[in-house]
C-alpha cells in the first residue's frame, strides 16, 4: 500500500501504562492505514525524524497538526505487526517517506541456505507512507509524548515500575523498589 501525500499521520497508544498498545496510523482521502507497533519502534522512529530533519539544508515550520488532530481514529484495525520501520528523504518531492514493513512469524525450517532463492517464502506487506516535513516533526513529537506518559522509569535501571513496585535488576533483586 502506497500513501501519497497523506493527510495526516500519527502515533498513539490504546489502554493503561504497562498494558498499552501502539500504532501508526495515515490517511490519505478515504484510505486509513493502521499498524501495530512497539512502544520502543515509536521512540526510535521519534529520534530518527529529528536526525533527519537536523540533517537536511531546508528549515522545517512548526505549523503542523494539533495534539487534538494527532489522536488516533476508530476503527483500531491494525493492517499487521510491523517488523521493521524505516524512514527516508526525497529532496525532489520535499517529502519523507516512512516505511512499516509486516513481522512475518519465523520459519521452522531455516536449515536451507538459499532462503533467498525461496519462491515460496511468504513476502512481507509493506505500507509507504509519504509525508511533508512539518506532518513527520508532528509525528514526532506526538510519538515522543505517547510513549512518555506510560509508566515511569526506574531511576537505577530504566524499566518501567509497576505501580505495586519494582524488583530492579540494579539490586539484584534484593529488594523491591517503591516499597520499604
Amino acid at each position: 500500500m502506497e500513501l501519497e501525500d497523506v493527510d495526516r499521520i500519527t502515533a498513539g497508544a490504546i489502554g493503561e501504562p504497562g498494558a498499552r498498545t501502539f500504532f501508526i496510523q495515515a490517511r490519505q482521502g478515504d484510505e486509513l492505514a493502521t499498524v501495530l507497533v512497539e512502544k520502543e519502534q515509536v521512540q526510535l522512529l521519534a529520534a530518527s525524524v529529528l536526525e533527519v530533519l537536523s540533517r537536511l539544508d531546508v528549515e522545517t515550520g512548526t505549523d503542523g497538526p494539533s495534539e487534538e488532530e494527532m489522536a488516533l481514529e476508530e476503527p483500531f484495525e491494525p493492517l499487521w505487526r510491523a517488523g521493521r520501520l524505516s524512514i527516508g528523504y526525497d529532496e525532489s518531492r520535499d517529502r519523507l517517506l516512512l516505511e512499516m514493513e509486516q513481522l512475518l512469524p519465523e520459519r521452522e525450517d531455516e536449515d536451507t541456505e538459499d532462503d533467498e532463492d525461496d519462491e515460496d517464502a511468504e513476502q512481507p506487506d509493506r505500507v509507504r507512507v509519504w509525508a511533508t516535513r512539518e506532518q513527520m516533526l508532528s509525528l514526532s513529537r506526538h510519538g515522543a509524548l505517547v510513549c512518555q506518559k506510560g509508566r515511569p522509569p526506574c531511576e537505577l535501571c530504566g524499566n518501567p515500575k509497576d505501580p505495586e513496585g519494582h524488583a530492579c535488576p540494579a539490586t539484584n533483586g534484593h529488594r523491591k523498589l517503591g516499597s520499604s
